[in-house]
């Protein structure tokens, strides 16, 4: 089967990523997932939520927008609309979560990392996008921290990364564009560490059921898609450094 821009199921789209693309955040990157763009940027403040203070720990957190013309149609800006609607909130809350699933926030001392991931063009796995590069950032903010004598020990202890998969005309692929999660049977997203350990798992059936055994084929799409994602990661992101 060749896909709609002539990929095999179990290819991924080329994943190109420009680190530093931001002069004033302490960690940054812009990330492409074929025409997918997403600007990640990590920011620290030296202080953290009420009910963290005093506890001599940290926080990591995330935001997540799609620009105005980022996609096909205008997309208003939701601060116009005066209230975050249900799907980035729910992205925003699995940045944060993706991520304080492997720092140590202990190790970060009563301070806050913003992850921020600004969509720039939308073609589908924007999210996933989003998470794998904002670890670029996070990355890149923890190690100038530990420079600057800030955080004494690495928190990070693997890393993250995040594909989309799904049932395509019948067919499991790996890293959707739109024009196929906008039809696919099945669409999921798998929050994987760089140890192979799933994180977090979104998938829906858009039309019938489907079997166990074909969730087990979109797993290891998902988990070739990751490994992929994490080598490159590995090459801009050393832990231990």
């Amino acid at each position: 089967m060749k896909r709609v821009d002539g990929r095999t199921p179990d290819k991924m789209r080329k994943v190109t990523v420009k680190m530093g693309y931001l002069k004033f955040a302490l960690g940054s990157c812009m990330i492409e997932f074929g025409d997918t763009r997403v600007v990640c940027s990590a920011s620290v403040e030296e202080k953290v939520a009420p009910f963290l203070k005093g506890q001599n720990k940290g926080w990591v957190t995330g935001e997540y927008g799609m620009i105005p013309a980022s996609c096909t149609e205008r997309i208003a800006r939701e601060a116009s609309k005066g209230k975050l609607g249900g799907r980035t909130q729910e992205i925003q809350r699995l940045l944060g979560r993706s991520f304080r699933s492997v720092v140590d926030l202990t190790k970060l001392g009563e301070r806050t990392i913003w992850l921020d991931a600004d969509v720039i063009q939308g073609d589908g796995g924007t999210r996933t996008a989003s998470i794998t590069g904002c670890f670029l950032a996070l990355h890149q903010a923890v190690d100038k921290l530990m420079k600057k004598g800030l955080v004494k020990e690495n928190p990070i202890s693997d890393y993250v990364a995040a594909v989309s998969v799904g049932i395509v005309n019948g067919i499991p692929c790996l890293d959707l564009c739109y024009q196929e999660d906008s039809k696919a049977e099945v669409d999921m997203n798998f929050v994987m560490t760089g140890g192979e350990k799933i994180i977090e798992v979104q998938g829906t059936a858009e039309g019938k059921p489907f079997a166990k055994p074909e969730l087990d084929k979109l797993y290891l799409l998902a988990k070739k898609g990751v490994h992929e994602l994490v080598t490159i990661q590995k090459k801009y992101a050393p832990l231990g450094s």
